[in-house]
């Protein structure tokens, strides 16, 4: 049984999407193609929808993922664009893979043979993308001459198509990261053009440019740039420059007043007593706690919209509940609508600035915003 909206629900904004697409774009070359990072459910904000729209969309190359799973997840909906798996893809999965025309990230001697006879059982070539490390250190064949041995190798293995190569940056999202980006970019270049000249081979689609080189290193643009955290109108960090492009919030998380009641001084609110009315409090119940994915940190230090006015949380944050102060907003009423996250008339709550009151991320709580026991509804489709 699906978990009703009445209680809490993410309303994701797809005209928000489009625009933030359309930005991004705007900041590269004309012709520029645009792959759309939708991994983690596109980071919590529900991938399937935010593919459907922009499935229609001619510059989006296709989509990322970082599991098998997920990719399938968008091919079983309808999705025809291009998949990348931007992780490692355990074996089980290869003929799975290979009908269903994804693309793995290739870094493994052992994953070349493994997806060749692959490609052989079920009759399909599989296009692959090498991975490359330029200074991440998570996955990838390194910039040198074992790097290009190992495009080598894959160019003269059966089934498989050397379709593009790619790398990620460590600190493009840092003020003082442009040496380590630049340094980055030339190492990816370098084993790019020792592909071609040594081996005579240009790979089609080389992409390095994440959410924030598509912002601080558009000059650096190839043949595709990865659209992630900036798609939902998220920054990469407190560091990367606000004028260059203008990005919307996605997501807004949404809840109700489900009680009211009106206390007197000495009165204690949720576990611990952490919190005791020092006077006469009208207090209110929300129906969301971090079971949803809502930060327990924000116990005592953060607040809600309520009638486009702030209304401080009292005491902890429970698994279910919490409780806030609305003693300022006299027409506050059972039923009302609560904004945890998103524009509720003059004010606004960011995930960013949630990031800062609960002292966590802004990727990890969009993330963290329960898969199955928040909905998400799509508004503004057209």
């Amino acid at each position: 049984m699906e978990f009703s909206a009445e209680r809490i629900v993410a309303e994701i904004d797809l005209g928000a999407v489009l625009h933030n697409m359309e930005s991004m774009k705007d900041n590269l070359s004309k012709g520029a193609m645009l792959c759309a990072v939708l991994k983690t459910n596109a980071y919590g904000h529900g991938a399937v929808g935010i593919a459907r729209v922009l499935e229609k969309v001619p510059y989006v190359w296709g989509y990322a993922c970082a599991a098998f799973e997920e990719a399938a997840e968008l091919r079983e909906a309808g999705m025809k664009k291009p998949i990348l798996l931007l992780g490692y893809v355990f074996p089980s999965c290869y003929e799975d893979l290979a009908r269903l025309d994804i693309r793995p990230a290739v870094f493994r001697e052992d994953m070349l043979d493994q997806l060749s006879a692959a490609a052989e059982k079920t009759g399909r070539s599989i296009r692959v993308h090498a991975a490359c490390d330029t200074g991440m250190g998570r996955i990838g064949i390194r910039p040198d001459e074992t790097g290009l041995a190992f495009l080598d190798r894959v160019l003269h293995t059966r089934g498989l198509i050397l379709e593009g190569m790619f790398t990620h940056f460590a600190r493009a999202d840092e003020a003082g990261g442009e040496a380590n980006t630049r340094g980055q970019i030339e190492a990816f270049r370098g084993l790019a053009e020792s592909c071609r000249k040594q081996l005579g081979y240009r790979i089609p689609i080389l992409h390095c440019l994440n959410s924030a080189g598509i912002i601080s290193y558009a000059d650096a643009e190839m043949d595709m740039s990865r659209a992630g955290i900036t798609l939902y109108g998220l920054w990469p960090s407190g560091e990367v420059p606000k004028d260059i492009i203008d990005i919307r919030p996605v997501m807004s998380l949404r809840s109700r007043l489900v009680f009211v009641k009106e206390v007197e001084a000495g009165f204690p609110v949720s576990y611990g007593s952490t919190f005791v009315t020092d006077k006469r409090t009208r207090i209110a119940t929300v129906p969301v706690g971090y079971g949803d994915g809502y930060p327990r940190s924000l116990s005592g230090r953060g607040y809600v919209l309520v009638h486009g006015k702030k209304a401080p949380i009292l005491g902890r944050v429970c698994m279910d509940q919490f409780m806030i102060d609305v003693t300022d907003i006299p027409e506050a009423a059972e039923g009302d609508r609560v904004t945890l996250i998103g524009r509720d008339g003059n004010e606004v709550i960011t995930m960013e600035a949630l990031g800062d009151m609960s002292g966590r991320f802004n990727y990890e709580l969009a993330c963290c915003i329960s898969q199955k026991r928040v909905p998400r509804t799509f508004i503004n489709a057209d």
